[in-house]
């Protein structure tokens, strides 16, 4: 009887300690079911707006630079869901929004010199 009671409590104790620290199998298993669920319905767009070449590419970029790809992505999804496009992205078409993304996204680096002007000879007059 002693057992069974000290087996209770150790099964509520740590079904108490899995919901504080958020590691309950059921909370890890319908997280993974909201990404499944999100990851399909992006695909279900993808597929709708872009032709199969195109769709070709994005996969190809998606594997060299995943956070270019992602942001074609989700820019395509909001133009579908605005109703912004025509109908479905040809190759040429992906490659135009690629370099609009690619543009905007372009990260400028400029390169400044100081220079130390302690030992230049041209700012005193030379005698």
């Amino acid at each position: 009887m002693a057992d069974e009671e000290l087996e209770t409590l150790r099964r509520q104790r740590l079904s108490e300690l899995q919901a504080k620290h958020g590691d309950s199998p059921r909370d890890q298993q319908s997280q993974q079911e909201a990404k499944q669920r999100d990851a399909d319905m992006r695909n279900s767009i993808l597929a709708q707006v872009l032709d199969q070449s195109a769709r070709g590419r994005l996969s190809n970029l998606a594997l060299v630079k995943p956070d270019k790809a992602k942001a074609v992505e989700n820019y395509l999804i909001q133009m579908a869901r605005c109703g912004q496009l025509g109908g479905k992205i040809s190759e040429p078409g992906l490659i135009e929004i690629l370099e609009k993304v690619s543009q905007q996204t372009e990260k400028k680096m400029t390169v400044k010199f100081n220079r130390r002007r302690v030992l230049d000879s041209d700012e005193e007059g030379d005698d």
